[in-house]
């Protein structure tokens, strides 16, 4: 908003959205690679980019409504319902639809439960009125009660090869269908944010949320479908996370919050709203991934990981202090 105003010149702040974190991943890579040089082999540089594609959507579910000054804590839960349910779906219906029919009511059935999620977080947040970390917060704890309860708290197996081909392991121009599909919505949400009064909007109830309260009627709709576009960002992760996985886990989404929200950050967007962009959680999920694949290959202990998360929290909301520093 007001950086549109501001003369042409160096922004030391604005740096460290657009060097410093692409430095970072360059960084991270070049040191796992020191000490492991199978972090740069071709095999893993596929993984290091399918992993991130599928952890780029939550990010980006985090990133639309914390342009809101919002967070979504249920996209974990959204993650492992849509992926139980969706599973369950298929492996019901596949033995007389036919494998083409039962994953793609599998697909539709997961789209729509990120839909509904989010219209719940919407509905509660932009009409309820009710703070997006306490809406989230509860409904986090009731998706995550459904996801186990309806699959009884055990995998759902079984799933139709033609599944796992279609949206893990299938290549178009040489790419994982995974980073297709990201490229695909990065471009949407890029377009949406920067070209569209939906995005105008996000970015002004960042800078002022309590135009949420006054602006009317259309403006809490802008609201509301910030957390329904968060919502089926999740329900993707969720669908794409699943044919990874080769299952339906009600379990599968438990640790992606913080990692979403530090990601989002991290990349670049601020936690006071009104800033960031389609940059952020490509750059945060670039950097997690490879700090976590590197870790492995390192042997590091896996209960290390979420201290090194909560560490780029930490940096991130730092680095963010740095840039609204004066805004």
């Amino acid at each position: 908003m007001s950086d549109q105003t501001q003369t042409p010149g160096f922004d030391l702040r604005s740096m460290g959205t657009h060097l410093l974190l692409p430095l970072a991943i360059v960084a991270v890579v070049l040191v796992f690679a020191l000490l492991q040089p199978a972090m740069v082999s071709g095999g893993n540089v596929v993984n290091i980019l399918k992993q991130s594609s599928l952890f780029f959507f939550v990010a980006c579910a985090q990133l639309m409504v914390i342009i809101t000054r919002g967070f979504d804590l249920s996209v974990g839960a959204n993650v492992s319902l849509v992926s139980v349910a969706s599973s369950m779906v298929m492996t019901a219906l596949i033995p007389t639809m036919g494998a083409g029919a039962g994953i793609a009511a599998g697909v539709v059935c997961g789209l729509l439960i990120g839909v509904g999620i989010g219209a719940v977080n919407g509905a509660l947040v932009a009409y309820a009125r009710i703070n997006p970390f306490i809406a989230t917060l509860a409904t986090m704890s009731i998706f995550t009660g459904f996801a186990t309860t309806i699959s009884g708290g055990f995998p759902i197996f079984n799933l139709p090869d033609a599944f796992n081909f279609g949206f893990n392991q299938m290549l178009i121009l040489l790419l994982p269908i995974p980073v297709v599909i990201a490229g695909l919505v990065a471009w949407g949400i890029h377009f949406t944010l920067t070209r569209t009064v939906h995005g105008r909007v996000l970015y002004v109830l960042g800078d002022s949320n309590a135009v949420a309260h006054v602006g009317g009627r259309r403006v809490k709709e802008h609201l509301f479908f910030a957390y329904v576009s968060a919502g089926v960002l999740a329900s993707i992760a969720g669908i794409l996370m699943t044919a990874q996985t080769g299952s339906g886990e009600p379990n599968l989404g438990t640790s992606l919050v913080l990692g979403s929200i530090a990601a989002a950050v991290i990349g670049g967007a601020s936690l006071r709203g009104g800033a960031g962009g389609i940059s952020a959680p490509i750059y945060g999920a670039l950097l997690i991934t490879c700090l976590s694949v590197g870790m492995n290959l390192e042997q590091i202990h896996g209960a290390l990981q979420p201290v090194v998360i909560g560490a780029i929290l930490i940096f991130g909301a730092a680095l963010d202090a740095l840039r609204n520093r004066g805004r």
